[in-house]
C-alpha cells in the first residue's frame, strides 16, 4: 500500500482518519511475526505518523487472528550473527520499532487481537496505552527456543507487572490470558473481540481532543520516570510543566473550563 511520502508497504497497512494513524502488520498468515522486512517497513510507518502534523494519535495492530506471534525466525539457523543484526536493524543504524515507538511524542495504543508473543509483546509493551480482546494471548517463550528476550523482555515487563511475575514469565515462558494480563497491570483494558475496534476507536477519539502539544509533554515526562532517579525526574516534570504555560492550549483550555465549554485545542 502507498502511504503518501512513506513509500510503498508490502508488510505493512498504514491508514489515517480524523488525525488517527492506524497501522497494521499485514502478514496473517505467519501471524505476523516481524521478519527484518517487516520491522523495517514499521518503522517507516511510525516515522510516517510521527512527521505528519495532521496525526495526533497512532494506533498498532495486526491483521487476521494475531497481533504478532514475535520474531520470525526460520532464518535463524542459517547465519545467526548476520540475521541478529538484521531483526536488531543495527547494521543500518536505525532505531528498532520499539524504541522509536516509546520515544515518539505521540500517544500510540496497541489493539491486540490475539497472540502477543515475544517481540509482539514486547512492541505491544512499547507502546503507551493496550486495549485487548478477551481471546488474546501473552507472553515471552524464547526460553524455549534457548534465547532470552531481546526487545524489552526483560526491562520493560518487570517495570510493569514487577520482578517476580516478569522473571516467572521469562524463564517459564508461558502465555497468559488477556485478563491474567489485565490483573498483573499489564494491559489497560480488555474488551470482547468483536468490541475491540470499537473501544480503540473511542479511546483515540477521547485523546484526539485532548491537546496535542500538551499530549507530547506528558509522554516525555512519564517516560522520564524510567530512565531517571526521582528527584531528576521531578525537576524534569516541572520544567515541562512550565513549558505548557507558554502554549496557546493552555490559555484555550482555562477560556473554555470558565466558559464551560469544550476547548477547540491547535496543538500551539
Amino acid at each position: 500500500m502507498v502511504a503518501e511520502s512513506g513509500g510503498t508497504f508490502t508488510r505493512i497497512i498504514f491508514e489515517k482518519k480524523d488525525h488517527v494513524a492506524w497501522i497494521t502488520l499485514n502478514r496473517p498468515e505467519a501471524k505476523n511475526a516481524q521478519d527484518p522486512v517487516t520491522r523495517e517497513e514499521l518503522v517507516r510507518a511510525l516515522e510516517l505518523g510521527r512527521d505528519d502534523e495532521d496525526v495526533f494519535v497512532m494506533v498498532i495492530t495486526g491483521a487476521g487472528e494475531a497481533f504478532s506471534d514475535g520474531g520470525d525466525i526460520a532464518g535463524f539457523p542459517k547465519n545467526p550473527v548476520e540475521f541478529m543484526e538484521k531483526i536488531g536493524m543495527q547494521v543500518k543504524g536505525k532505531k528498532r520499532p520499539i524504541e522509536i515507538t516509546r520515544e515518539i511524542p505521540k500517544p500510540i495504543i496497541a489493539m491486540v487481537n490475539g497472540l502477543a508473543l515475544g517481540a509482539g509483546c514486547e512492541l505491544a509493551m512499547a507502546c503507551d496505552i493496550i486495549i485487548a480482546s478477551e481471546t488474546a494471548k501473552f507472553g515471552q517463550p524464547e526460553i524455549r527456543m534457548g534465547l532470552i528476550p531481546g526487545g524489552g523482555g526483560t526491562q520493560v515487563l518487570p517495570r510493569l507487572v514487577g520482578e517476580k511475575k516478569a522473571k516467572e514469565l521469562v524463564f517459564t515462558g508461558d502465555m497468559i490470558t488477556a485478563e491474567e494480563a489485565l490483573r498483573i497491570g499489564l494491559v489497560n483494558k480488555v474488551v470482547p473481540k468483536e468490541k475491540l475496534r470499537g473501544a480503540v476507536e473511542e479511546f483515540a477519539g477521547a485523546l484526539v481532543k485532548r491537546s496535542p502539544i500538551i499530549l507530547k509533554l506528558a509522554k516525555l515526562a512519564v517516560n522520564k520516570s524510567f530512565e531517571t532517579s526521582l528527584s531528576a525526574g521531578l525537576a524534569y516534570e516541572s520544567d515541562l510543566c512550565a513549558l505548557c504555560f507558554g502554549t496557546e492550549d493552555l490559555k484555550e483550555g482555562v477560556r473554555a473550563f470558565l466558559e464551560k465549554r469544550t476547548p477547540n485545542y491547535k496543538g500551539k
